[in-house]
């Protein structure tokens, strides 16, 4: 992260969450996604940080948080953020979320709608929303139901090669996610209960369906951009979040794929700024 931001560990219910805090100003809430921790935006809190306060916590069970047996529904992560927020005398916040985090992000601006100023979601899904069903069925996501002891016993040892797949079969260029980032967050996962807590945030896709539909059966009032990374998702997040939304922006990160910190993060942080109007 940039210099200047101070990492602390903050106690939320059944979980003590990792979080980079820097700049000053209104309050913008980054939250990563599978496959990465906080670090992943250090180019846009860099961009941000001289008129917003930047958030960055690891999320429940990744990174440098602690990695509890349960909890990992989103809507029980938005309210890990709830209490993060509160510590940190934020108040109300604007979020920025990429993949798993968007699930959270969502959560989080529907159970707190009048404390969400703005939100930015980028390349992933929302579980029981829009095409969903259809999502499901690409073969490319079989990791959703990968886990279990015997998972955890394939890949002990062997997480930079699992993970590297997900770098790769989702990049558009791979080469563009580099070889320092990837050592880097693979020892991030192969920390004790590491894979267990990230196969976790996929197991809760069952429950996450469930409080999605109740939470869409109102749609969000603020402002919302999504964000596809133009090998990825494309307009397809805007048309995801338009199914939960009422004021929605798309936006396509060009040359990318999924990881689109690693892939172009000139344009996703000049999408960031023209939206926040940093």
């Amino acid at each position: 992260m940039p210099a200047g931001f101070r990492a602390q560990q903050i106690a939320t219910k059944g979980a003590d969450i990792h979080v980079w805090v820097g700049g000053k100003g209104p309050a913008v809430l980054l939250l990563h996604g599978y496959g990465e921790t906080s670090e992943m935006w250090g180019p846009l809190a860099a961009a941000l940080m001289a008129k917003r306060t930047v958030i960055a916590p690891d999320l429940r069970g990744l990174g440098l948080s602690s990695k509890p047996d349960s909890g990992y529904d989103k809507a029980t992560q938005a309210q890990d953020m709830r209490t993060l927020l509160s510590t940190l005398g934020a108040g109300r916040a604007t979020i920025v979320a990429h993949d798993i985090g968007n699930m959270v992000a969502y959560a989080y601006a529907a159970q707190y709608r009048h404390d969400t100023e703005r939100l930015v979601v980028i390349d992933a899904p929302l579980p029981g929303i829009g095409p969903w069903e259809q999502i499901l069925r690409s073969p490319l996501l079989w990791h959703f139901n990968f886990r279990g002891p015997d998972a955890e016993r394939l890949v002990e040892g062997r997480e930079r090669i699992y993970l590297d797949r997900f770098w790769n079969e989702f990049s558009a260029d791979p080469a563009k996610f580099g070889e320092e980032a990837r050592e880097f967050y693979a020892a991030r996962y192969a920390q004790p209960g590491g894979m267990r807590a990230g196969f976790a945030q996929f197991a809760a896709f069952a429950q996450d369906e469930i409080d999605n539909k109740r939470f869409a059966e109102t749609k969000l009032a603020m402002p919302v951009l999504a964000i596809g990374g133009e090998k990825s998702f494309g307009p397809t997040m805007a048309a995801v979040m338009r199914f939960v939304a009422s004021d929605v922006t798309e936006g396509i990160v060009p040359n990318a794929g999924h990881w689109i910190m690693e892939e172009n993060p000139e344009a996703t942080v000049a999408l960031v700024r023209k939206f926040l109007v940093v």
